[in-house]
């Protein structure tokens, strides 16, 4: 039997799950999933190291790695194939509110440090 799958920890969920081509009919949809739009954010937009990621979202740099490479091939998939790219599902955890937490800018979270466990979500 499989081990089960830690849920990774992001700050909280995107604003915005759905993107597609503008000018024309999409072809297709590619999901990606809360964790994978994480490592994005953590990675591309704030400019950290896999390392620093990794501490953020509670997994080991490799993981990050790898889910990092998956969210960045749907990004190319949805884009190359004019797909519509939806954010939904995977296994992560929302830092609690009542807990200190990194933020994102985008939420009310102050940067302070790491917060404890909450539920797993799985859409």
């Amino acid at each position: 039997m499989p081990r089960p799958r830690k849920g990774r920890r992001v700050c909280c969920l995107p604003p915005h799950t759905l993107f597609g081509p503008l000018h024309a009919p999409p072809h297709g949809e590619v999901v990606m999933t809360v964790d994978e739009y994480e490592s994005i954010r953590l990675l591309d937009l704030e400019g950290l190291t896999q390392e620093e990621a990794a501490q953020r979202m509670d997994v080991a740099r490799t993981t990050v790695q790898r889910i990092y490479a998956a969210a960045r091939h749907k990004v190319a998939q949805a884009l190359y194939e004019g797909a519509v790219l939806r954010i939904e599902g995977g296994d992560y955890e929302l830092y609690p509110p009542d807990q200190a937490a990194y933020g994102c800018g985008r939420c009310r979270r102050q940067r302070r440090g790491l917060g404890g466990r909450h539920g797993r979500h799985d859409m």
